[in-house]
């Protein structure tokens, strides 16, 4: 997929002190209303009263106001994207109070509308208030969580899983974010689903053996869906700082299946670990006998000690004893 993008974020460097020019702004406005006021009480030319307030109503009432619009106050970790009549003018980083060409606009994709930059939803439909509530024109460069609903997925064996993942992420290139992506917030999310998608599907949801499975590898995975969305997203600026995964499951409809499944796998392993230390039990007794000529056993009164042990160490009820009185023959 082919994006055209911007190669270059402009930062502006800006040397106009925002205090320094209020000040500049506000003595120039009062001076011109000084100006309009004394023209009119103070008998003078007729040709110079004219161009007096002429001036000073421009200035007072038209220029002056202008130049109050290029004031900017920028926080940390806050970017302004500025256009001059449609062409991308710069981006202004620096925390500060600066003043700027006031034919300048701030941009930003997500001006309207409501959105959680937490669960990555945007909605557009939502109209802005009209109240005195502005819309956000400044983009913000912190590290943001994104936490998408839980998706449906058939892992690498077919099987049908829900999983959840959140991803930590930052806007490193603002001219990108805004100019090459509609709409970078909900871009992030629906390319978190694609990536989900794309590397669940390569890992079995458990594995016996000891080859990578999301629920034995969930840092692996989760490292390997970041490098998948880091590749997505840098078309639109963005970095991928973490990704974690937060749900993992089976889907409803097998989950009683599976779960029986993992009952019996671990039945048969802890059955066979009974059967390991029973045999080895009555290896020690048969040796132990031996050794201390205790007691001569032919093999069919081995056998049936054997078989006994074996009986007694691998039932999973407590034991009876029955005396026997008699002999084998």
């Amino acid at each position: 997929m082919n994006i055209t993008t911007f190669n270059e974020e402009k930062i502006l460097s800006l040397k106009a002190n925002g205090l320094l020019a209020t000040i500049v702004i506000s003595l120039t406005l009062i001076i011109a209303y000084l100006l309009f006021v004394l023209s009119m009480a103070l008998p003078i030319n007729a040709i110079l009263r004219t161009i007096i307030l002429v001036v000073s109503s421009i200035y007072g009432f038209v220029v002056g106001p202008i130049l109050y619009i290029g004031l900017k106050v920028i926080k940390p970790n806050e970017a302004l994207v500025l256009t001059l009549f449609g062409r991308y003018y710069g981006t202004i980083k620096q925390e500060g109070f600066y003043w700027v060409n006031p034919f300048v606009t701030a941009v930003n994709p997500i001006t309207t509308g409501s959105y959680a930059p937490s669960s990555g939803k945007v909605d557009t439909k939502q109209e802005v208030s009209s109240s005195n509530q502005m819309p956000k024109r400044k983009i913000s460069l912190k590290a943001t969580t994104l936490n998408n609903d839980k998706q449906k997925v058939n892992d690498a064996l077919g099987n049908p899983i829900i999983i959840g993942v959140v991803v930590v992420w930052r806007v490193i290139d603002t001219a990108k974010a805004v100019f090459s992506v509609e709409n970078y917030i909900e871009y992030l999310s629906i390319q978190c689903d694609a990536a989900l998608r794309s590397v669940v599907r390569d890992y079995p949801y458990d594995n016996e053996d000891d080859e990578a499975s999301l629920r034995g590898s969930t840092t692996v995975v989760a490292e390997q869906i970041a490098q998948e969305l880091q590749k997505k997203v840098e078309v639109a600026g963005l970095e991928i700082l973490e990704s974690r995964i937060t749900h993992l499951s089976y889907a409803p409809e097998i989950a009683a299946a599976m779960l029986q499944r993992q009952q019996a796998t671990a039945i048969i392993a802890a059955r066979q670990k009974i059967v390991e230390g029973a045999v080895g039990m009555v290896e020690m007794a048969l040796s132990q006998l031996n050794e201390g000529d205790l007691v001569n056993l032919d093999e069919e009164r081995k056998a049936n000690m054997v078989s006994n042990l074996l009986v007694v160490l691998c039932g999973n009820r407590d034991v009876q004893p029955i005396v026997n009185s008699g002999t084998l023959y």
